[in-house]
């Protein structure tokens, strides 16, 4: 009840928090909101200044034509002057049918007959003589002068200059050019609806779009979250052995996540399972000798202990199904070690032919009544990534068992050679030997082709495997070949470790046979 209580609670939880698909999502809008906007704003400014430039410059142009034409009167301009130079295109243009003429090849005309453009002629003492618009922008006497003004809402423009003879240089009067922006401000206020609404529509896209990636490229994310959340809603005794994250294509860093979660699941169910082997090995094995001890101490219970005999018969059994259960305890232990040897030794190195010639003269000085030969094709330091006591260990349970399974000749060979990429390793006796029928399972834990022989023996079944754990734990093999009633011969195969010039060596000879 409380395990579904703290599901629910972590589903809950699970379900409100901010997704990084969604921080994905907006972290795209917000990215291309900045890049539009400052592009926007560029772009926009740049327009501006351009529509801007060309306001001003119609401004300009009414001010060159207008002073152009009154700059050639010689003394100070009036109202009888200035309208006639002024109007007088407006006023004439039916007099001149008779003559080719295009009405907006006048540049005054034109000038004068633009929409917002207002012209303003004033005396020197101020006094408007002309106006070709009614504009609300009070005169001011000054030289030339610019500057923008809203007037009711709308953004007006103001040039002033003065006018003066062609001749003499002499101040005839002063010359207002308005322009009201309206066209500027309105096509100014289009720009920025159009990128305001272009900006808006590539948020909304962009961001739509890096949910859809995001939904494509966290998929394998989302597989290992299932995965664990499969694995974490099994109830008690439902198998989760086979609960993996699905096979993934895209050949990405998330994929190689999900590959590295199944290894690591993987390795826990091993450890799982090693764990489980382990006390299903340990409580099967020791049975037997914890009954014949409680046995033995019952019988002295009830009547033995009165008996010397049965005391002293008691006791021994006992002791020496304790000795029994301490070396089969010590034996699981290094085959639990055995498993794990790549996370503790992976990087040791050792001289096989040293270690080989070690374990050789030991046996040669504790077995005198055996033969011992040794075959030694390296003759020189040949070192394999191992560790030194695992490389020991295997080869005196080889030895040791080759010495327990002679029969009629003592006699045990060891041979030590290489290849390019491997050092191989073979005892070989001439005893018993194993049939066809049990040669396959003679690396299984417990197992023995003859078991009231093995006990005899002092054996627990546990050598081999032990020695195959070692080997396999090295990335090297340990086989077997055997004729019933002729002997045995193991094998080891352990990979060299190549030097810097050996590797390079290796990888031109490959090219070469490539080529």
């Amino acid at each position: 009840m409380i395990n579904r209580k703290k599901k629910k609670i972590k589903n809950k939880k699970r379900s409100y928090r901010f997704s990084l698909r969604m921080k994905w999502s907006i972290g795209t809008g917000i990215g291309v909101l900045l890049i539009f906007a400052i592009f926007a704003a560029l772009l926009y400014q740049s327009f501006s200044n351009i529509l801007l430039r060309q306001e001003k410059q119609y401004v300009t142009d009414a001010i060159a034509v207008v002073s152009g034409r009154l700059s050639r009167e010689d003394d100070e301009l009036t109202t009888k002057r200035v309208g006639p130079l002024l109007s007088s295109d407006f006023n004439s243009v039916g007099d001149r049918e008779e003559r080719p003429f295009n009405l907006y090849s006048d540049s005054l005309f034109v000038t004068l007959s633009r929409k917002n453009i207002g012209v303003s002629v004033y005396n020197l003492s101020g006094k408007r003589l002309f106006a070709s618009r009614r504009v609300p922008i009070r005169f001011e006497q000054t030289g030339a002068s610019e500057k923008t003004q809203e007037v009711k809402g709308t953004n007006i423009y103001v040039r002033r200059s003065p006018i003066y003879t062609k001749r003499e240089h002499r101040l005839l009067g002063y010359i207002q050019v308005t322009n009201r922006l309206v066209e500027y401000d309105a096509t100014r206020n289009k720009l920025l609806l159009i990128f305001l609404v272009f900006g808006i529509t590539a948020v909304l896209i962009s961001s739509l779009l890096g949910y859809i990636l995001s939904l494509w490229l966290l998929r394998p994310i989302d597989d290992i979250n299932k995965t664990i959340d499969r694995i974490n809603g099994a109830e008690d005794g439902d198998p989760v052995a086979n609960i993996r994250v699905p096979a993934m294509r895209q050949n990405d860093e998330l994929s190689n996540l999900g590959t590295l979660f199944n290894d690591m699941l993987d390795q826990m169910q091993r450890y799982i399972e090693q764990q489980q082997q382990f006390v299903e090995d340990v409580s099967h094995e020791l049975r037997t000798p914890v009954a014949i001890i409680q046995g033995h101490l019952e019988l002295l219970n009830r009547w033995g202990k009165d008996d010397p005999e049965v005391l002293a018969e008691s006791i021994a059994a006992s002791l020496q199904e304790i000795n029994r259960m301490k070396s089969l305890v010590q034996e699981m232990l290094d085959l639990s070690r055995a498993e794990q040897v790549e996370i503790h030794f992976g990087k040791e190195i050792t001289d096989v032919r040293e270690v080989a010639l070690q374990v050789f003269n030991n046996f040669k000085m504790i077995k005198p009544d055996f033969v011992f030969v040794l075959d030694d094709d390296l003759n020189e330091h040949t070192d394999v990534q191992m560790y030194r006591n695992h490389l020991e260990q295997v080869l005196i349970i080889l030895m040791d068992n080759a010495v327990k399974y002679s029969l009629g000749r003592k006699e045990i060979h060891l041979s030590v050679a290489k290849n390019a990429r491997y050092v191989d390793i073979a005892v070989q006796d001439f005893g018993e030997g194993i049939s066809q029928k049990n040669i396959e399972r003679v690396f299984n834990r417990f197992y023995r082709v003859d078991k009231a022989r093995s006990r005899d023996k002092g054996g627990n079944g546990l050598g081999l495997s032990i020695a195959q754990r070692l080997i396999e734990g090295y990335h090297g093999k340990l086989t077997v070949e055997s004729v019933l009633k002729q002997g045995s011969v193991f094998r080891i195969s352990l990979p060299l470790v190549q030097t810097d010039f050996e590797e390079k060596d290796s990888t031109n000879q490959s090219e070469l046979e490539k080529s």
